[in-house]
């Protein structure tokens, strides 16, 4: 967090001519004495930081320190903020509201922006909103919280848990977190936490890249995977596009085709999907997912025949 408010703290003098030390700790939200320790760390590092005595003094970079033009352009600019846009339509965040806020301010004329990144369905729900916020102060104090945790098969358990990431995949947010009790790293779906609580109960180890860590997550675990082929009807080639992605194999001479689609086993959403498309799909394989469409399929039947 410190090596953060040094950045912080370089950036916004960068956008501002000259800042007292008052205003600069109340700004940051820490003491004066500590400013003066953060502005003399920034100088250590090379930054030409000047200071100003007098009324209207304070602390300013010396001219011509400036972000070049020719590395941070329009065009990285406009792609910066396009970013920080869509990320906010997800999650309202303070942080990066003022990460937005700082590039705005440090390049003032306007971006022309051609790309728009709307996320807004997953930001709609106050209660996820709520859920990150208290997730992400976790991982920034280290600090454990209590989770109750539904899984897709509608187990409940309570853990102990080291927030590490949170992840913004497949339409859904994610928490990576190191499991107490298993002593593994775990991927939990945030919609399925129920109850979330705060402890003061610091991390028990130091974890690697957080990056890293949740992709080795995502990959292994517990989580089994499904390799599925289908036969499409050529009038459906692009909602299944859409909805399922997959990958196009072969196109029959009638414009029928052959697709393979990556699925997790214990998601519903690919499943309901798949039967949406009704008699327009055949599955091919695996001979697990012919049988259990084929009992859903009797069930429904069964229901309606009643």
């Amino acid at each position: 967090m410190k090596t953060d408010r040094l950045l912080s703290i370089v950036i916004y003098l960068l956008n501002h001519d000259i800042v007292s030390a008052a205003k600069l700790a109340e700004r940051f939200e820490v003491s004066r004495r500590t400013i003066l320790r953060d502005i003399e760390h920034i100088s250590l590092a090379g930054i030409p930081i000047q200071s100003l005595p007098g009324a209207k003094g304070g602390y300013s970079i010396m001219e011509g320190y400036k972000l070049d033009g020719r590395i941070v352009n329009n065009e990285v600019t406009s792609a910066i903020i396009t970013a920080l846009k869509g990320l906010l339509s997800a999650y309202d965040s303070k942080r990066y509201n003022e990460a937005l806020e700082k590039i705005s301010s440090a390049f003032p004329h306007k971006q022309t922006q051609n790309i728009f990144l709307d996320f807004g369905a997953s930001g709609e729900n106050t209660e996820i909103q709520l859920k990150l916020k208290t997730l992400e102060n976790s991982i920034n104090g280290k600090y454990s919280v209590e989770i109750l945790y539904e899984n897709a098969l509608g187990n409940t358990s309570r853990r102990l848990v080291e927030p590490i990431a949170l992840n913004y995949r497949w339409y859904a947010w994610y928490l990576l977190a190191f499991c107490i009790s298993k002593q593994d790293y775990r991927i939990f779906k945030v919609v399925r936490i129920s109850e979330l609580e705060t402890t003061k109960i610091p991390f028990s180890i130091e974890h690697e890249d957080p990056a890293y860590l949740l992709e080795q997550a995502f990959q292994g675990g517990e989580r089994k995977s499904l390799d599925i082929t289908v036969l499409c009807k050529a009038e459906i080639k692009i909602p299944i596009c859409e909805y399922l992605g997959g990958q196009i194999t072969k196109t029959l001479e009638n414009g029928d085709f052959i697709m393979q689609l990556h699925a997790l086993e214990d998601e519903r959403m690919w499943f309901a999907m798949l039967l949406s498309f009704g008699d327009k799909v055949t599955v091919m394989q695996p001979e697990s997912l012919k049988t259990r469409i084929t009992e859903t399929a009797k069930n429904l039947l069964s229901l309606y025949e009643q």
